[in-house]
């Protein structure tokens, strides 16, 4: 069985752009170099039509990423390995912890509460495994970090009570955005009913003392900002019951990923169009508990029902190096305390992402 390492070195054979951007703080990590660089934005890439194929054998498996974190925790000596709670089919939900001490500033990143949205899931185990690094010393001195590498487990491996006849990729498994009982996770943030949102909240959120979370998902492939198909798209809690300042750390935290990412030549962000329902954890995590929360949409998705919204493979590899870049520098900024001299201005001229024809972006 191929480590997720390698699974994610084949996944960025498509081709990345030479180079890493550059970070506040210390770490920069490196992600597998392609053959050559793209002359245009990531959001141009190849799409489904172009590929001709989308494919989940190269995708790691659960098993597979779980392999992985028992690897890295027992490499890492500041890694902690915790069983937060089980899906609906009893997979383990597994946190990811870097907690050195707990009066530091905390972040969160969760990933794959779609279990069709994987690439995200792809890069928090590449970040993962920076973190191991001598790299990352100076970052883990100044943040705590929690990483929910896989919310989802069950849609992800299409162990879902409903058909999924309809999907489009070939390989080794189908991917949905439901859960088991084709609830989508991302709506259960208010009742709580479904077991993996209760692990969430019960053994993450009420457990550990979070100051910012980003929500990473996955979007169609038709959204574009300024006439450019965008890489992703990025939103702060637009609830009107979210606390100003809670806003505003919020709107930092994205101005970090926005001069990181949209500066590179080959990311292109808009702002996401989102709403302002509390049952999603945008809204939802900012106002229950107090927490910064960002919504970052990545382009394309590794499964779907609907042509619009998946990407063939070649792709992969850019948005991985994306969610990398994300994690990265967010964690970075939050050690040396650079975030707290991000300028949030730019949300003011950040148009919102509109739709070309024949598809409309799904609602995270």
């Amino acid at each position: 069985m191929p480590a997720p390492g390698q699974v994610c070195a084949a996944l960025c054979r498509g081709g990345l752009p030479s180079g890493f951007p550059a970070v506040s703080g210390a770490l920069a990590l490196a992600v597998v170099a392609g053959p050559a660089p793209l002359a245009h934005a990531v959001g141009e890439g190849p799409t489904y039509d172009g590929n001709g194929q989308i494919t989940t054998s190269k995708l790691a498996t659960y098993e597979q990423m779980v392999s992985f974190l028992k690897d890295q925790d027992a490499r890492q000596s500041a890694m902690e390995l915790e069983v937060i709670g089980q899906t609906v089919k009893g997979r383990d939900i597994h946190l990811v912890k870097y907690i050195s001490d707990p009066a530091k500033p905390t972040i969160l990143y969760l990933t794959q509460q779609h279990g069709n949205e994987q690439l995200t899931t792809e890069g928090a185990m590449e970040f993962i495994k920076h973190l191991g690094t001598g790299k990352s010393a100076d970052i883990l001195k100044g943040v705590n970090i929690l990483v929910v590498p896989m919310l989802n487990a069950d849609g992800a491996m299409g162990d879902v009570n409903f058909s999924l006849d309809n999907y489009l990729a070939k390989g080794d498994r189908h991917l949905t955005r439901y859960n088991a009982e084709g609830v989508d996770l991302n709506r259960d943030h208010v009742a709580k009913v479904q077991p993996e949102t209760q692990a969430l909240h019960n053994n993450v959120m009420r457990k550990y003392r979070i100051d910012y979370m980003i929500d990473l998902h996955h979007q169609g492939t038709r959204a574009e900002r300024d006439g450019k198909l965008v890489s992703g798209s990025i939103l702060y809690p637009t609830t009107p019951n979210a606390d100003p300042a809670v806003v505003e750390k919020s709107k930092q935290l994205g101005a970090v990923v926005f001069n990181n990412v949209d500066s590179t030549g080959w990311g292109h962000l808009g702002k996401y169009q989102g709403g302002s329902a509390e049952t999603i954890s945008r809204n939802g995590i900012s106002v229950e508990y107090g927490i910064a929360t960002l919504l970052f949409e990545m382009r394309g998705m590794s499964d779907h029902y609907l042509d619009g919204y998946a990407l063939g493979q070649r792709s992969n590899g850019y948005l991985i190096k994306q969610t990398v870049t994300t994690l990265t520098s967010t964690a970075a900024a939050i050690a040396d305390g650079s975030i707290a001299d991000a300028d949030t201005s730019f949300w003011n001229t950040l148009a919102e992402q509109t739709s070309r024809p024949a598809g409309e972006a799904e609602d995270e």
